[in-house]
């Protein structure tokens, strides 16, 4: 157990889980399966409220070989790149698909391409049945004397070709988008909102300091940092922006173009009331919004966001997360635009969505301020990004590669600056003996890792003995299962080496 929380980067095993943030608690989870060691871990969206470091930490976690770790995973998640990177087979559930699913073995970017070809496929199929269909029905419709020559088999198959045609649209329209479009209000002035010396911090410690931001037409920026780095704090102060009583800066100015136009979704969904029906809060005050200066029926915008008219009614509460997220999407879209402050809209939303959300945002005419853990969206979308190190400094990249090789560079020169300063001040005396610091946990595991690989290497002798045995000789599924073994132990034995290695440096520092 302690080596897992060692590996997910804890430092305190005693710490109440009170105390831990969304991420944290996520991440504890995954540890709390792990320890389990399952045969099968099954994840739902388990991406959900990890930033883009966690993540990470999460696909190396499933990543690297483990004789300890589970042998098959199963995980529902919306997040394309963490599926790109960790997957190896992808099943999609939709009624689009005659079997009601849709199975490729291979990677994400393997499922998209065959997902397409079948849709297409499935698309002219349609039209060649409906090209069919027409056909049949032009034969059947001629006149008294060509329909007593008809043939009763001709007249069943046009039955059957009806059935067939009417199944496969069906499917077909099935595979609804979201209508997502957001309203810009058209306006080219350059400079939308400038911001000047921007600081802010809690409790003495900084979120960031120092910062300068312009927004314009067509600005797509990106943030990007650790949970509590500054990034909510920021869009929180750009939203209230020209009313410092809801959240101003510490230091800092911010001038506004003259009536700007700023909207905004809080990843929390604190703007929206669960206790009124769906109906209310699509169109809260009538059965009809106006979008774009046209007046929509409330049913028809509900089906834009694919709500069925029976749901209507549906107090908010009951929906689920996408739902949810869904009618804040379609709330923002009714208010025109020339800055979206967007904190973690993926939230919940299925793929299909996001592929809609991410065209529309490419789309928008007006500045766009996106904070999200979805790099597949964040490379598609932004045209830069701002990284936040989470103690006060903050720094402008042209992509999330450039922030990740900055990131890495940083922690490697902070580990060089650690053993500088652990380094003793030349080689004499007791100062030059003593051994470094391991931490709580990483003592813990240094103290039993020579049991661990004592007792590895004790059971490889023992299959060696058996393997050679006759009796096992004889009986080729049960050496196949010894060789297994053997192979899984022998991989285990020298991870446990390789981290007493590791270790052992860090002790001597």
């Amino acid at each position: 157990m302690l080596a897992v929380l060692s590996r997910a980067h804890f430092d305190d095993p005693l710490q109440p889980v009170r105390e831990l943030s969304g991420g944290w608690r996520k991440r504890l989870a995954v540890c709390r399966a792990l320890v389990a060691r399952p045969d099968v871990l099954i994840m739902d969206e388990p991406t959900n409220h990890l930033d883009i470091e966690g993540i990470l930490w999460l696909e190396n976690l499933l990543l690297a070989p483990s004789a300890d770790g589970p042998a098959a995973l199963l995980m529902v998640s919306h997040d394309r790149r963490f599926l790109e990177n960790t997957v190896n087979r992808v099943i999609e559930l939709a009624p689009v698909y005659p079997d009601g699913s849709f199975q490729v073995r291979g990677s994400y970017a393997d499922f998209l391409e065959k997902k397409t070809d079948f849709l297409l496929q499935r698309q002219n199929l349609e039209e060649r049945l409906a090209n069919r269909l027409r056909r049949e029905t032009e034969w059947l419709r001629r006149g008294p004397k060509a329909r007593a020559t008809k043939a009763r088999y001709r007249i069943e198959e046009a039955g059957r070709l009806q059935e067939a045609f009417t199944g496969v649209r069906e499917r077909n329209r099935s595979a609804g988008q979201v209508g997502i479009s957001f309203d810009g209000t058209g306006r080219k002035t350059k400079k939308l909102l400038t911001a000047t010396g921007l600081a802010k911090g809690y409790g003495g410690a900084p979120l960031f300091a120092d910062l300068d931001l312009t927004l314009g037409p067509g600005t797509r920026l990106g943030l990007l940092g650790r949970n509590g780095s500054g990034k909510s704090t920021l869009m929180r102060i750009l939203a209230a922006a020209g009313d410092p009583e809801e959240c101003a800066p510490d230091r800092g100015t911010i001038a506004l173009a003259d009536k700007v136009r700023i909207v905004s979704f809080d990843q929390r969904r604190e703007q929206l009331d669960t206790t009124v029906t769906l109906r209310r809060a699509l169109a809260p005050e009538g059965d009809s919004v106006l979008y774009q200066g046209q007046s929509v029926h409330v049913v028809s915008w509900a089906k834009r966001f694919l709500f069925r008219p029976d749901q209507l009614e549906t107090p908010v509460e009951r929906l689920s997360g996408g739902e949810q997220a869904r009618i804040l999407l379609a709330r923002l879209m009714l208010r025109p635009a020339d800055i979206l402050l967007l904190d973690e809209p993926t939230n919940d939303l299925d793929i299909p969505s996001l592929d809609v959300l991410e065209e529309s945002l490419t789309e928008f005419p007006g500045a766009l301020v996106l904070v999200t853990h979805d790099r597949f969206l964040l490379d598609r979308v932004c045209t830069a990004v701002l990284g936040f190190d989470g103690q006060g400094g903050c720094d402008y990249f042209a992509d999330f590669e450039q922030w990740l090789e900055a990131l890495q560079e940083r922690e490697q020169a902070a580990q060089k600056r650690d053993k500088a300063r652990s380094a003793p001040a030349d080689g004499k005396g007791a100062a030059a003996s003593r051994p470094g610091r391991l931490s709580y946990l990483d003592q813990r595991e240094y103290d039993r890792m020579e049991e661990r690989i004592l007792a590895a290497e004790a059971r490889l002798g023992e299959l060696e003995a058996l393997m050679a045995s006759p009796r096992v000789m004889a009986d080729p599924a049960q050496l196949h299962r010894y060789w297994e073994e053997q192979q899984e132990l022998q991989t285990k034995a020298e991870q446990l080496y390789d981290r007493w290695d590791e270790l052992e440096q860090r002790r001597q520092g």
